[in-house]
């Protein structure tokens, strides 16, 4: 890979200040972007809306040069069966997979990597699905939900397939590393999580906010936000592939069935559906909101909440339809809604909120108004341990994680990084023991114990570094962000 990082012209925003030593105290609240637009400029994206369909036979687009895709995931034909059916579907199929030794190791613990079993034999000898209907060795079909997503390993925990060191067998010989973009330097630095040392530096597009997995899990997106471009990284090699143009892709997420990336168009004031694997337009919507950032799926996939940072406004998405069909206010004056995780049981949506210095605690079902729980300053980032009894949630402003036990709804820890800093954006390793960070203001990248949230390291980035990578991780695809898997 290369080590020649050439950054780019100087970016607008201010440059970022090195932590002092003392006393942490709280920071003002920043935007994640330094450039929300007026309505005017978002009525007039760079690419023209195209009507809703299907996406087109691959032509003459754009193709990621890492690694050739594979054909998207074929869409079930049937309607859902009624809600009892999904169910106990769901628990029949969970049992089918302990019965096959792809049982997941519980409540974390377990840092060997657990066997992995193509269920294709099992499910066939069991009148299953036939190997047409199996994805990474899963059933698909309409009972999870959505049409074409694979259904839930439990119908209790939507985190069930992310236990430690539970890694699919597409990405099981990917090398451990940490991607960390630097939003002011233009480049990727890349961590070996075992030595904490940078091992590489890879010069990429204009303003780069996350490394996305694809839903597929073999390349990572490096979105370009004012480069108007995805760089393409395999994570097997660490080659990098030819950029792909994609206008203003602040962050990226997918559709659970695999058929959309859904580009999360900030300053375009829109939600992009496009081809998950060739980024063909297929429909834009707009957002009705200013700072569309983060989202996460509904258990069943049918609906998606995104948040609004420069509005305080919280959308809900149909997934099918590809439309807004909902949205209400956060209700306080400058909220600034960011990242959104919902709980393993899928009955409590978690909205960080970094003016409100806590999170908003939603039913995604009734979208009625959420209620806050603080948490400190500058609440920003969502992460939930290995073994979906916990939630991380980083306070940049403060410096600090706070702790949530999801079996009580309560805080009960709050980690505070010493002499201060301002942990943004990241992930959860592989293993579950290690929380990693980027410092947003400080140019360095954090990794805590999730034990006892002592900082194991500090490693100084590039400028501005945002929406770090831990890179495999377990699940069978990704929904997009750092590291959403199913």
């Amino acid at each position: 890979m290369s080590t020649s990082a050439s950054p780019s012209a100087p970016q607008p925003e201010p440059r970022p200040k090195k932590a002092r030593p003392g006393k942490p105290r709280a920071r003002k609240p920043q935007p994640n972007r330094a450039r929300p637009q007026t309505s005017a400029q978002a009525a007039a994206p760079a690419q023209a809306p195209a009507p809703a369909a299907a996406p087109a036979a691959p032509g003459p687009v754009p193709q990621p040069a890492v690694q050739p895709q594979p054909a998207p995931v074929a869409a079930a034909a049937a309607a859902p069966p009624p809600r009892a059916g999904r169910v106990l579907l769901a628990v029949a199929v969970a049992t089918l997979l302990a019965g096959s030794g792809l049982a997941l190791s519980a409540c974390g613990g377990h840092a060997k990597p657990q066997a992995w079993q193509p269920m294709t034999a099992v499910a066939a000898q069991a009148g299953g699905p036939g190997i047409a209907d199996l994805h990474n060795g899963f059933p698909l079909g309409a009972a999870a939900g959505l049409p074409g997503m694979p259904p839930l390993l439990s119908p209790t925990d939507v985190y069930a397939a992310d236990r430690p060191n539970v890694l699919s067998p597409v990405v099981q010989k990917f090398p451990s590393r940490i991607y960390v973009p630097n939003t002011l330097s233009n480049t990727v630095t890349v961590i070996d999580p075992a030595t904490y040392k940078v091992i590489d530096t890879i010069p990429v597009g204009h303003e780069p906010q996350h490394v996305v997995p694809s839903w597929d899990l073999k390349t990572l997106w490096v979105n370009n936000d004012l480069g108007n471009s995805l760089t393409p990284i395999d994570p097997a090699t660490g080659a990098v592939g030819k950029a792909v143009d994609v206008h203003d892709p602040y962050n990226l997420y997918f559709t659970p069935d695999g058929k959309y990336a859904v580009v999360m168009a900030s300053n375009d004031h829109a939600l992009v559906f496009r081809d998950a694997h060739t980024m063909k337009l297929v429909k834009s919507v707009p957002s009705q909101c200013a700072g569309v950032n983060h989202a996460d799926f509904s258990p069943d996939g049918r609906y998606f909440i995104v948040s609004c940072e420069f509005s305080g406004d919280l959308l809900k998405v149909d997934t099918a339809k590809m439309e807004v069909v909902a949205k209400q206010k956060i209700p306080i004056d400058g909220s600034m809604p960011q990242d959104v995780k919902i709980s393993p049981d899928g009955k409590v949506w978690y909205i960080a909120d970094m003016m409100a210095d806590g999170v908003w605690e939603l039913n995604g079902d009734t979208f009625a108004a959420p209620t806050l729980l603080k948490t400190g300053a500058g609440a920003h980032g969502l992460y939930v341990s290995r073994d979906s009894k916990s939630l991380y949630i980083s306070n940049r402003g403060e410096g600090s994680v706070s702790v949530l036990d999801f079996a009580t709804g309560k805080l009960v820890h709050k980690w505070w990084i010493p002499g201060g800093g301002s942990p943004d954006m990241g992930g959860v390793s592989a293993d579950g023991k290690v929380l990693w960070l980027s410092g947003r203001y400080n140019a360095e990248v954090y990794a805590m114990s999730t034990t006892d949230g002592r900082l194991l390291a500090r490693i100084p980035v590039g400028d501005g570094p945002h929406g770090l990578c831990v890179y495999p991780q377990p699940g069978r695809y990704s929904l997009g962000h750092t590291g959403v898997f199913r």
